[in-house]
């Protein structure tokens, strides 16, 4: 635990727990019934970056003998998450997201300007309460990356099931069980990406999923 409070550690930190509330801001002003004003929202997530960073920084590198940031990707890593993050947006298309929007039309952005706040959102915030804080600190819990890998997926899930219990409108049982079961399998990915390219490949992955979206608002245009 003393790992987080290194100098080193805290610099770092705050950095990207700097960046991280500013990406956010977008986001958070497009919010229609924010619960708070945005300079609260935006000091709670600096503040909360500042923890998940730390424990990234501090523990996964320690852990993994992986760096967070890999600025130097192989090509191999980068064609295989190209591929199936294309392919994965694909399936999600086809499949999921016709019924999805139908049922939860707020998930999905209505324009461009919305589109670019969440997928900022997304890159600076949801992975890293998602994917790169909890598999560190499984890391440091159980010092085993099947261990670390399987907490974290299973903390997705979670989390996906807490959003789709607080939705008003009910999901088919096949429905759910497809939107979990590409959960699991995206979860899966993400860490094995993250081990093998860092942060920056996890972000590469999350544009070309989230990159679906810009073909329904260029047909709506």
């Amino acid at each position: 635990m003393r790992r987080l409070t290194q100098p080193r550690v805290l610099k770092w930190a705050g950095i990207a727990a700097l960046a991280t509330a500013l990406a956010c801001y977008p986001r958070l002003l497009l919010w229609p019934d924010r619960p708070a004003p945005i300079w609260y929202l935006e000091a709670t997530i600096f503040l909360c970056g500042i923890v998940l960073w730390g424990f990234v920084f501090a523990w996964h590198t320690e852990y993994t003998r992986r760096p967070v940031f890999v600025f130097k990707l192989e090509l191999g890593p980068f064609i295989a998450v190209t591929l199936i993050g294309i392919s994965a947006a694909v399936v999600f298309r086809l499949f999921l997201d016709p019924s999805l929007r139908l049922k939860l039309p707020e998930e999905y952005p209505a324009d461009l300007k919305q589109w670019i706040a969440w997928l900022l959102f997304s890159l600076s915030f949801n992975q890293l309460f998602l994917l790169f804080a909890p598999f560190a600190w499984s890391m440091r819990l159980f010092k085993n990356r099947w261990a670390a890998t399987s907490l974290t997926v299973l903390f997705g899930i979670f989390v996906q099931a807490l959003k789709v219990h607080s939705s008003p409108v009910p999901l088919s049982p096949a429905l759910l069980a497809m939107l979990m079961a590409g959960r699991i399998v995206m979860s899966f990915l993400a860490v094995w990406f993250y081990l093998r390219g860092g942060v920056l490949l996890i972000w590469w992955w999350t544009f070309l999923f989230e990159a679906r979206h810009l073909l329904n608002l260029a047909g709506s245009s």
